[in-house]
């Protein structure tokens, strides 16, 4: 599923639109919940999932195939109007980098505002993405926390190089960006699940019902993923 779509700009003006990426392997209530909990906090009209297909800092070795990865978005979010996945970076040859993949978006939606969703864990990483320091620039933050995990100050979290041009806002219990931008370090109070707690129950041969949607539970069996955690399964 692309999101090549043809839009005129009074399609998207006014539209908040939130890029919500990640490895989704699997994808689980824990994603979709904290992904509902954003779009109604921040009155995003719409969330794309983006599967990484060649993730940069990850290992192929614990990675299904990406086309099983955005085959259980599409299951996933197909019964909700204001989600949809995307396969971005699926078609782009090379590492799924974040930069480019909000760049995309940019130019197709323009001019939605656009609001890119990072975990904390991630996030505490960025200092080692692609051009990371243009990233505040391009598009406004929203940087969850892990639901039951405090989470530390967010100037222990900032990069160096993002501080110069980030002030906090009391007020919005936000930061600015100079380009008009904003981060916001959000508390999810979502579903306390882990795609590794998803996959060790699968090499157990274990039940997922609950911790993943029926649709997704059903994929993963019939196509017997996760078992072995074989690269390209």
């Amino acid at each position: 599923m692309s999101t090549r779509i043809v839009n005129t700009p009074s399609d998207c003006r006014g539209l908040k639109i939130g890029i919500f990426g990640g490895t989704f392997n699997p994808i689980h209530l824990g994603h979709l919940r904290s992904a509902e909990e954003i779009r109604e906090t921040f009155a995003l009209d719409r969330i794309y999932f983006v599967p990484a297909a060649r993730p940069p800092h990850r290992s192929g070795d614990t990675l299904v195939s990406a086309t099983h990865r955005l085959k259980m978005v599409e299951l996933a979010v197909a019964d909700n109007p204001f989600f949809q996945a995307s396969a971005v970076e699926l078609e782009r040859t090379g590492p799924s980098y974040s930069v480019d993949t909000i760049r995309h978006f940019r130019h197709e939606l323009e001019p939605a505002a656009i609001f890119f969703v990072v975990g904390i864990d991630a996030f505490r990483e960025i200092h080692t993405w692609k051009e990371y320091a243009s990233i505040p620039a391009l598009c406004h933050l929203i940087v969850t926390s892990r639901p039951g995990v405090s989470t530390p100050p967010p100037e222990q979290l900032l990069p160096v190089a993002l501080q110069p041009a980030l002030w906090y806002d009391p007020a919005q219990r936000m930061y600015r960006h100079t380009s008009g931008h904003s981060l916001v370090f959000h508390e999810i109070h979502g579903l306390r699940i882990s795609a590794s707690q998803v996959r060790a129950l699968l090499r157990q041969r274990k039940s997922i019902r609950y911790l993943v949607p029926s649709t997704v539970a059903a994929y993963i069996a019939d196509n017997a993923l996760y078992q072995l955690e074989k690269s390209g399964q």
